[in-house]
């Protein structure tokens, strides 16, 4: 069954719309996710059928290729955050950057032999409903 998302970045600059469905949502923690997020992770939507509709800010989606990789990200020129990536591959979609629930759970977490050394057992962490006080 189709899914339809809708999804922007950050400062609202760019909006877009995908339509079909999701192949893999996948976690990576390899090293260039680790450091393109900022954060353990990279959360990445994996299709090779949906497709993609920018509906504003087009002229404002970057997209950089790591030299000598296979990496690739794209962003807002604007507030920097995470966009969809139209690659050989198919389509890429940050699980972040979506305004609309995602059914799909996780696939999987990879390349876990990269994984930031504290990012172990953080289930285990107190939990709060926004910044603690």
């Amino acid at each position: 069954m189709s899914e339809h998302h809708s999804g922007s970045c950050l400062c609202g600059a760019v909006k877009f719309t995908v339509e079909g469905t999701f192949d893999r949502f996948y976690l990576c923690h390899c090293d260039h996710c680790r450091k393109d997020t900022g954060s353990a992770h990279a959360a990445n939507l994996f299709t090779s059928s949906a497709s993609l509709k920018w509906l504003s800010g087009e002229d404002k989606v970057v997209t950089f290729a790591l030299p000598g990789t296979r990496h690739q990200r794209s962003f807002c020129a604007t507030c920097g955050s995470a966009l969809p990536l139209v690659s050989p591959f198919g389509l890429i979609v940050p699980a972040g950057c979506l305004d609309t629930a995602l059914s799909k759970r996780p696939d999987a977490h990879l390349f876990v032999a990269s994984r930031a050394a504290w990012d172990q057992h953080l289930e285990t962490l107190p939990t709060f409903d926004g910044f603690p006080s």
